[in-house]
């Protein structure tokens, strides 16, 4: 299958951009270095181009309550510009996809923001478990494009740069909409790499216009390369590594977003019997003492060789210095200072298990 492009691709190509396939679709991996794209929005302010992810739009009387049976989070009463996090789950508990549900105006209206590569997968699931609710779910992905705008400058930059005054009283997890050349543009406070940020989503013109003004002001274009490690150090997971159809979300320690007691949903029963028994593996944070790099798929064992886990993401962070990973462990080995060993090459590296937020920013959400 031919990787999609972003309406950003020929801008990215402009700039010099390391291109490679994600998702689906050819994307900017980095521009200069992915340590110095890193920098610039840990310091100061950098752009993403994140159009390659998925928007639906579930609108009808039904609609809070449809959402209500595939989203472990509980939006009821859940007021206008508000955003929440949580998981799409099969029965047995495995995770379909993690999402971002926008309650918009209207009373029986709502997006969904779902994982670039799980676009077509889940609306699929979402028009499968729909049938039967008052309502519809429209697959608008290829309507709208998105920038993410990261780091302590971000809310200057959209305040300044597109006379977004409003931008400044949105809290964490809000968000407004307004007006851009004729067209809609959702600004909300949201991100993925611990840092305060925007995330601006309009017409693929808009966002192409929004870019060069950026570019122009100096704001640093980001590949996906950091991304990652900037989502890796602030303890978010990323869905394929941290979270997939094997690994729930009391696996990955992301219990707070399922309200196993508040309300039923798919996945619920298994869910809250994982809680109530502990899982059989639990997503940890090791730091090793080395300077070595503990790659996904990398085992993890005990000092005398035996293998109780693997590791889902490592970097040497950027922000600390220091090797680090996630690693899917046997229960009993998750507990913080536990001592464990990474398997890296032909070497074996003493760490121990630590907090899985690596690196915690300044920003006071």
């Amino acid at each position: 299958m031919d990787e999609k492009k972003t309406c950003l691709y020929d801008k990215h190509v402009a700039l010099g951009a390391h291109m490679s396939p994600f998702g689906g679709f050819i994307m900017p991996i980095q521009y200069s270095t992915i340590t110095n794209e890193h920098i610039a929005v840990r310091e100061n302010v950098g752009v993403f181009d994140v159009s390659h992810m998925g928007e639906f739009f579930v609108k009808g009387p039904d609609a809070e309550k449809f959402i209500q049976h595939i989203f472990t989070n509980d939006i009821a009463g859940m007021p206008a510009g508000k955003i929440l996090s949580g998981m799409m789950c099969y029965e047995d508990g495995g995770v379909v996809d993690d999402l971002l549900v926008y309650k918009e105006k209207a009373e029986d209206e709502y997006l969904l923001v779902v994982d670039a590569g799980n676009i077509d997968k889940d609306y699929e699931w979402v028009s499968k478990q729909i049938e039967g609710y008052d309502c519809v779910c429209r697959n608008e992905s290829e309507n709208w494009g998105e920038l993410a705008v990261q780091g302590p400058n971000a809310e200057k930059t959209v305040v300044e740069l597109f006379g977004l005054d409003f931008a400044k009283d949105l809290t964490f997890y809000t968000y407004c909409d307004t007006l851009y050349n004729g067209k809609r543009l959702i600004v909300s406070r949201t991100g993925y790499t611990g840092e305060d940020g925007f995330e601006l989503y309009c017409d693929s013109g808009s966002i192409n216009e929004m870019w060069d003004r950026m570019i122009a002001a100096g704001v640093a274009p980001c590949g996906l390369g950091c991304r990652d490690t900037l989502r890796f150090e602030a303890g978010l997971p990323l869905y394929g590594d941290e979270l997939s159809a094997e690994i729930s979300p009391i696996m990955a320690g992301l219990g707070i977003f399922c309200k196993l007691d508040a309300k039923d949903f798919i996945g619920r029963d298994a869910l809250k019997a994982q809680k109530e028994n502990g899982p059989a593996k639990k997503l940890v944070g090791i730091e090793i003492e080395d300077r070595a790099i503990p790659r996904a798929g990398y085992p993890v064992e005990l000092e005398d060789g035996t293998e109780v886990g693997v590791v889902t993401t490592g970097y040497h962070s950027i922000s600390l210095d220091k090797s680090v990973c996630f690693a899917l462990v046997n229960k009993e080995y998750s507990g913080l200072e536990t001592p464990l060993w990474i398997h890296i090459r032909k070497k074996v590296f003493p760490g121990k298990v630590v907090k899985k937020r690596f690196y915690q920013t300044n920003y006071k959400k």
